[in-house]
C-alpha cells in the first residue's frame, strides 16, 4: 500500500471518528430524554459503556495479534499486538475515571470493593499494564516478542470473565439493559445513541491506533537506519 493511500485512510478515520464522536454526544447530551430515575447525570452511560467496551476490543485486538505472531512468526504482529494493548490500557483509564465519576454522583461513593465487576476490570486493566514492565524487562527480540504475545493471550481470559461478572452482579452500579434473548431495555433514542456513541469510541481507538503504529513503525526504521550508518 502506497504512503498516501495510507495517509488518505488515516485522515478519512480521523473525520470519521470527529464526525461520530460529535453527532453521539449532541445525541447523548441534548436528544435522549433524562432517565426517571438519575436524570441528567445516566447520560454518563452513554460515555462509560462504549468505552468499556472499547477497551475490551482493544485487549482481543492484541491477544488475535499474538496468535497471529505465534502462528506466522511474523515480527510485525509483535508492534501491532503491543500498540492494541496500550490502546486497551488507555480505554481501560477512561473506563474507571468515568464509572468512579458514575459511582460517586449516582450512589456516593468513588469505589465499592464488594463489587465484583468494579474489581475484577481493575484486575484486568492492572494486567494489562503489567504487560510493559515485562516487555521491556526482555531485551528486544523473538523471545521478547513470544512472551509478549502469550502474555496477551492469557490476559484476554480475563474478558468474558469480566464482562459476566457485570451480567450476574446483584447491585445496581451496573444496570443490564440486554437480556439473554437480545432484547433491550433501551428505548429506540437511547439504543440510536449508544450504538453511534460505541461507534465513534471505536473509531477513536481505531484512529489512534493506525497512529501510533504508523509512528512507531517510522521510529524502527529509523533506528535500523542509523544502526546501518554505524
Amino acid at each position: 500500500m502506497s504512503t498516501s493511500l495510507r495517509n488518505s485512510r488515516a485522515v478519512a478515520l480521523a473525520a470519521a471518528t470527529a464526525a461520530l464522536l460529535l453527532v453521539g454526544l449532541a445525541l447523548a447530551f441534548y436528544w435522549v430524554p433524562n432517565a426517571p430515575l438519575e436524570g441528567f447525570r445516566q447520560r454518563i452511560f452513554y460515555i462509560h459503556v462504549p468505552v468499556a467496551l472499547t477497551a475490551y476490543a482493544c485487549f482481543g485486538w492484541a491477544a488475535w495479534k499474538g496468535l497471529r505472531l505465534l502462528w506466522t512468526r511474523e515480527q510485525r504482529y509483535d508492534l501491532e499486538s503491543y500498540t492494541a494493548v496500550h490502546m486497551g490500557v488507555i480505554f481501560g483509564i477512561l473506563t474507571l475515571v468515568t464509572g468512579s465519576i458514575w459511582a460517586r454522583t449516582s450512589w456516593n461513593t468513588w469505589w465499592s470493593w464488594e463489587e465484583r465487576q468494579l474489581v475484577l476490570f481493575l484486575v484486568l486493566f492492572l494486567f494489562y499494564s503489567a504487560y510493559f514492565m515485562l516487555r521491556f524487562s526482555v531485551d528486544p527480540g523473538p523471545r521478547r516478542e513470544r512472551m509478549s504475545a502469550v502474555y496477551a493471550l492469557f490476559g484476554v481470559v480475563l474478558i468474558p470473565v469480566s464482562f459476566l461478572a457485570i451480567r450476574l452482579a446483584e447491585g445496581l452500579i451496573h444496570p443490564v439493559v440486554f437480556d439473554s434473548q437480545v432484547n433491550t431495555r433501551l428505548t429506540a433514542s437511547q439504543l440510536i445513541t449508544f450504538v453511534v456513541c460505541f461507534a465513534g469510541t471505536l473509531a477513536l481507538a481505531g484512529s489512534l491506533y493506525v497512529n501510533e503504529l504508523t509512528g512507531k513503525r517510522i521510529d524502527a526504521r529509523l533506528g535500523e537506519l542509523r544502526e546501518a550508518l554505524e
